[in-house]
């Protein structure tokens, strides 16, 4: 990591709150998490848009996840695709499926709703983006307008977190990495 993270151990209780929350969600305690930590305004607002985005939504946590993981490879950030793929193996993503997840158009793994969510997430990481109106029009037959702004919440909250771990080169955590590789 180029800074150094909070220590989990002395963080305020608010903090540490937000903390337990994630790693209740995650399963780990996730280093961004302690960066973020010592921005804690920035790591209260991020964290209730986070739990408003995975929460308040009408689509399957798995393809959340498979959203978010084409996001973050298309953007080239490591730490959040290895983190979206071992949330998306924890919500019911089978290994197969996320190993085809870039090849989601021609993939039998894939539904046609699921290749325009994906091919969503592709061309929108991409800087600057890469969205036609064709792309997005091909979401219409098989999602709602509530859905399409919950699939385009998550390419956005993985927008700032994309950014944010690339830049700062936060290591990714060994339970996520053993996962992955598993």
């Amino acid at each position: 990591m180029r800074l150094k993270p909070a220590n989990r151990n002395n963080l305020p209780q608010d903090l540490s709150a937000i903390m337990a929350g994630a790693e209740s969600m995650m399963g780990f305690t996730a280093n961004d998490g302690l960066l973020m930590a010592r921005k804690p305004a920035m790591m209260k607002a991020l964290s209730e848009l986070t739990v408003s985005i995975y929460k308040d939504t009408c689509l399957d946590q798995g393809l959340i996840r498979l959203v978010a993981y084409v996001t973050s490879t298309a953007a080239g950030c490591t730490y959040c695709k290895g983190h979206t793929a071992f949330g998306a193996l924890n919500h019911g993503i089978s290994r197969e499926k996320l190993e085809e997840a870039w090849a989601y158009e021609t993939s039998e793994h894939y539904t046609d709703a699921e290749r325009a969510a994906l091919r969503l997430a592709h061309h929108a990481a991409m800087a600057p983006h890469d969205v036609s109106d064709e792309i997005f029009d091909a979401l219409r037959p098989h999602w709602n307008e509530e859905q399409i702004l919950d699939i385009v919440s998550v390419i956005s909250l993985f927008g700032f977190l994309n950014r944010w771990n690339s830049l700062l080169g936060t290591d990714l955590e060994e339970i996520v990495v053993s996962t992955i590789e598993a």
